[in-house]
């Protein structure tokens, strides 16, 4: 029941964000990354693993940027074929390149430098996680593919505790969304709005 649910539920998202215009995408970045750069979360951070934003997601480019000029270490996934993440410093735009995934069907910027290892993601003080969707609960709507749910375990494994952040448009913090018994909770969901946090 719940799987059906959360394919509906991402269709539905996916949809709504096809419709929006570059110009959209670029305003909802600019103030995207003025809200998460104010978060205590990111203001005292040494090390944050992000990601760069692909299509029509709530925009990163200019987030990671600025937490660069701050002398931020910023870490990006590259995706492995077992869909786990390895992860590899950002040092600015000419750092990325284009990866194509699942026969070409999905293309990625990845750090084209040195890769860290999975294990990289349990130095960050603050994870930022790509989603669809967040509930009143912190509960967080993924694309399914099961990378980040790795992500979570492995910070879970490590007994790391970085504060987990997740970047929205304004509509997809809804009431609730379904779960399954290995799902965790973010602490805080930034949309160009406002900051939501969780206890």
């Amino acid at each position: 029941m719940d799987d059906h649910v959360k394919r509906m539920l991402r269709r539905e998202i996916l949809l709504a964000r096809g419709k929006l215009t570059a110009d959209d995408v670029r305003e909802s970045a600019t103030a995207l990354a003025g809200r998460a750069l104010a978060l205590p979360e990111l203001a005292h951070a040494r090390t944050v693993a992000a990601y760069v934003s692909v299509g029509s997601e709530p925009g990163t480019p200019a987030l990671l940027d600025a937490l660069r000029a701050r002398g931020v270490r910023v870490l990006l996934p590259a995706l492995l074929p077992d869909n786990d993440l390895d992860w590899g410093p950002y040092t600015g735009e000419g750092s990325l390149a284009r990866v194509r995934h699942g026969g070409g069907r999905m293309t990625l910027l990845e750090p084209s430098g040195e890769r860290l290892g999975p294990d990289a993601v349990t130095g960050a003080d603050a994870v930022l996680l790509p989603g669809l969707a967040v509930d009143a609960r912190g509960m967080r709507l993924g694309r399914g593919g099961g990378s980040y749910d790795r992500v979570l375990a492995r910070l879970e494994r490590s007994g790391a505790h970085p504060a987990l952040v997740v970047l929205l448009y304004d509509p997809e913090v809804l009431e609730r969304v379904p779960e399954e018994p290995h799902d965790r909770p973010v602490h805080a969901v930034v949309t160009p709005s406002g900051v939501r946090r969780f206890g």
